[in-house]
């Protein structure tokens, strides 16, 4: 009986270490239950069986009792009508069939045993059944929270990166505004300076005091023409004076 066998291992297990083992509860607590199923299919044939063998093994045994009881009987009855002859021969038969009822009580007592013991497989499984069922549902919510947080977990991991990615990307428009304020300023150096050098170019024809140097310039130049043509003159004049006194001394 190879089922007695495999249902002594099932009376034996725990459903929680059996569930504790599975990869996936969920789908390991449906195949638990799916087994169960058949295996009770199982269990509830072998132990009808059982239960006809052992209900078979008492009549036979019941009715042994009865026949050496009767045979009991019989051989009083004839002992109290003074016949030994033939209460001897009703207690050799009640020998024999006693031997007989031996036999038939260890072959009730082994049919009963393994009727009680198919009974308890059989309600194990009931109450295993039955529990499952209770506990399924939950068990069930807490692989779907456990997959659900497994998810988030994964999303923040890869939200990681995603902040990883955010603060390159600030460090490059840090890095962009950077660059940009420094060229403003030097764009703005490189302004002041031209402002500077149109400026002094301005003033050098605006200012009044430069018009007042150009004019005494000027006025100098005109002094100096002047005196030279003056100087030119009074030059010529002491020539001619000089050469009229060598001419008086000649004649």
């Amino acid at each position: 009986m190879g089922v007695i066998q495999r249902f002594k291992d099932i009376m034996s297990a725990n459903v929680n270490a059996v569930l504790d083992k599975a990869e996936d509860p969920e789908k390991m607590i449906d195949q638990y239950m799916r087994n169960l199923q058949d295996d009770l299919g199982k269990v509830k044939a072998e132990t009808a069986a059982v239960m006809a063998e052992e209900t078979r093994a008492k009549r036979e045994l019941d009715e042994c009792n009865q026949e050496v009881e009767k045979l009991q009987k019989y051989a009083e009855k004839a002992v109290a009508a003074g016949n030994d002859s033939d209460a001897r021969l009703f207690l050799q038969k009640k020998q024999t069939v006693a031997a007989q009822q031996i036999a038939l009580r260890q072959a009730y007592d082994s049919a009963s045993a393994n009727a009680a013991k198919m009974r308890q497989m059989h309600d194990k499984i009931v109450k295993d059944m039955e529990n499952l069922n209770q506990r399924k549902a939950a068990i069930k919510a807490k692989v779907a929270a456990a997959k659900a947080q497994e998810r988030v977990n994964q999303i923040g991991g890869s939200l990681k990166g995603v902040s990883n990615h955010m603060s390159a990307f600030d460090r490059m428009e840090e890095k962009a505004n950077k660059m940009l304020d420094q060229a403003n300023a030097m764009a703005e150096l490189n302004e002041a300076g031209q402002e500077d050098s149109i400026e002094d170019l301005m003033s050098k024809y605006d200012d009044g005091s430069s018009s007042n140097v150009e004019d005494e310039l000027a006025a100098l130049k005109a002094k100096m023409s002047g005196k030279t043509e003056a100087s030119e003159q009074t030059s010529g004049v002491e020539d001619e004076l000089e050469a009229l006194k060598a001419k008086l001394n000649t004649q």
